[in-house]
């Protein structure tokens, strides 16, 4: 295989991930040595801020960026970005659905890395029962078994629709079971509405407090639990309403580069933020130099912990 790089143009061959292909048809359990062989992260520590890439949005159906609605369909493109980014030192490691983290063990992406899964992604963007979010993705005991760090669930509260309670119970159960093995439940809430047969995240300063408020009570422990919150304005008084370790997520980018790295740093400084989530932004950047967009957003970050006398 070349070097990836796909539309970045350092490497198109149509093959480059056959090898893929094969392992999964003749080794199936390479996937499970491949994750027990793994080194692990050296560890997290508070005020060295964490980057993780999110690759998890293609099985929610979620596969647009921006004006291209089939942005992220292809898969050979999407892995060649992914060892792009996960080759800076600076990124810590990554969220991702169980095929693209099984993708990745493979192509031995991950050492040295944070690895966190996606629980939940039956809540199909445009599914008549979007809120309806049922855990398919990665269970507590998959991400043990495969030494993982932790695990993510979206957690859209729409006080308009019976099916919040039940996503609210299950998002509860999951961080009971993340905690018992130990295992980080990174929690990302939304208060969200269903406008013209599309739901929309409220990303008013209060919606995500209240967000923040609700989502944090889940579960009988909160110990293992962190935030991934939207960067919006007034971002000081979302992260007073928590002590929770929160990461920040990028979202469908929407204003210039510029004005996005502008508003990411502005909130990695305040307290209680412990690094970025961000996944489009930086996979798929608006001038397509993905290794640009990830030093850029690094740079960003405090990677170094201050050691007191």
């Amino acid at each position: 295989m070349g070097t990836p790089g796909g539309a970045a143009g350092v490497d198109d061959d149509p093959r480059r991930y056959e090898h893929l292909s094969a392992l999964r048809l003749e080794d199936p359990a390479a996937i499970a040595r491949a994750a027990k062989a793994r080194r692990h992260h050296l560890g997290l520590k508070y005020g060295k801020q964490n980057f993780i890439v999110a690759a998890d949005h293609p099985a929610r159906g979620a596969i647009a960026v921006g004006s291209n609605p089939v942005a992220m369909a292809d898969r050979r493109q999407l892995l060649d970005r992914l060892q792009i980014a996960l080759a800076n030192p600076a990124v810590d490691g990554v969220l991702a659905s169980p095929d693209i983290l099984d993708d990745l063990l493979l192509l031995g992406a991950l050492e040295g890395k944070l690895v966190f899964g996606s629980m939940n992604r039956g809540g199909l963007a445009g599914l008549v029962n979007e809120f309806d979010d049922r855990f398919t993705g990665h269970t507590a005991a998959a991400l043990e078994a495969v030494g993982a760090d932790g695990g993510k669930m979206l957690t859209r509260i729409c006080l308009g629709d019976p099916d919040t309670v039940a996503t609210l119970e299950a998002t509860a159960r999951v961080i009971d079971s993340l905690a018992e093995r130990e295992l980080i439940a990174m929690v990302e809430p939304f208060l969200s509405v269903r406008e013209n047969g599309k739901v929309r995240n409220d990303l008013s300063t209060d919606a995500v407090i209240k967000s923040v408020a609700i989502a944090e009570g889940l579960g009988s422990t909160s110990a293992y639990t962190w935030m991934k919150l939207p960067v919006v304005a007034d971002m000081e008084r979302v992260m007073a309403a928590t002590t929770m370790p929160t990461v920040l997520l990028g979202g469908d980018p929407t204003g210039t580069q510029d004005e996005v790295f502008s508003s990411w740093k502005a909130a990695l400084a305040l307290p209680g933020v412990q690094g970025l989530t961000v996944g489009r932004t930086l996979l798929y950047p608006q001038d397509g130099d993905v290794a640009g967009a990830v030093a850029a957003a690094a740079s960003l970050l405090n990677h170094v912990v201050e050691v007191s006398e």
